[in-house]
């Protein structure tokens, strides 16, 4: 008999190149709307990108990238710079960049003196990986943390793992759309959108910086080291059968997870899912804050007033029948 898992595993979405550039549309807005703050991994990867395109990409030994990448050779580069997330790096014929997240000492910390330490970098010669050559689009992207592992690892990796096969890895970086995982060699993305079947606020609710997590493989770009996972995936698909485990009317117990001005959002714990309260179905007083009645982590019984299956919708009264 087929179970959920192996439902959920067949229904893999297909993670063409449109939706890797759709990660990187989302970065490019987070930095638009927060420009004071500190640049992430696709941000300054996509300035480094420009940078190669506009100042001799054309002109690489792109047969010599090639067969580093291949044979995952090990290089030495002096960094020239850095940009807010990375470091720019270049040697006789070669240059590129190295993300913050592949940086041993620095991957995952988000501090005031991240320009400092940069900074430091400047001058020193680095061991490093090529992870990513797209000649296509003059990009090179070396890791110094690929370094440390033996050769052939990565080409081993890519040979074993599958679409829908599980996979151990640890968390290398949490940004604002997903979270990073080295699966020992190749580094793999969770879109926020495969962390949970519930809402998500942020990817750190889920896991921690270097916390070693089961993951599904989703789908696999082995020309541009590039692997799509999923947390949610390991467990059935709630949303799945919902007509059926909370139809509309049906009364459940839920924990308060935000309280909002128009309303608050509560988890059903049993099925991982998440719901709106709105305020008009939250019993208060004239001027009083829902805030003053309800708080985060709060048990609250409530009843199934609106149901979405097809778009994970779910709405929830506090007035039980």
């Amino acid at each position: 008999m087929t179970d959920e898992r192996t439902k959920s595993a067949g229904s893999a979405i297909t993670v063409d190149e449109g939706w890797w550039e759709s990660v990187l549309a989302e970065e490019n807005r987070l930095s638009a709307s927060n420009p004071r703050g500190a640049g992430t991994r696709l941000e300054v990867r996509k300035e480094a990108e420009n940078r190669l395109t506009l100042e001799g990409g054309a002109n690489l030994n792109w047969e010599r990238v090639k067969e580093l990448y291949t044979a995952e050779r090990i290089v030495e580069l002096t960094v020239t710079g850095h940009n807010r997330g990375g470091l720019l790096v270049e040697s006789e014929g070669l240059f590129g960049f190295v993300p913050l997240s592949h940086l041993v000492e620095l991957a995952g910390r988000e501090t005031p003196e991240r320009a400092q330490d940069l900074e430091s970098y400047v001058g020193r010669a680095m061991r490093l990986k090529i992870i990513e050559c797209v000649p296509e689009d003059g990009r090179v992207v070396f890791s110094e943390r690929a370094a440390q592992t033996e050769p052939g690892k990565r080409a081993e990796l890519f040979h074993t793992l599958r679409a829908g096969q599980r996979a151990r890895g640890a968390v290398t970086n949490i940004t604002d759309f997903g979270v990073f995982v080295d699966l020992g060699g190749v580094e793999g993305l969770i879109h926020i959108s495969e962390l949970s079947w519930g809402r998500v606020n942020h990817p750190s609710q889920f896991v921690k910086l270097g916390q070693n997590i089961e993951v599904q493989v989703l789908e696999l770009a082995p020309e541009r080291c590039r692997v799509a996972l999923s947390l949610k995936r390991l467990l059935p698909n709630p949303w799945r059968n919902a007509a059926n485990e909370f139809p509309v009317g049906s009364e459940h117990f839920a924990t308060i997870t935000s309280v909002l001005s128009y309303g608050a959002f509560a988890r059903l714990d049993r099925f991982g899912v998440e719901g709106l309260l709105h305020a008009t179905e939250i019993p208060h007083g004239e001027g009083v804050s829902l805030k003053e009645i309800l708080s985060e982590g709060q048990s609250i019984q409530v009843r199934v007033l609106h149901l979405d299956p097809a778009h994970h919708r779910l709405g929830f009264s506090m007035r039980l029948e």
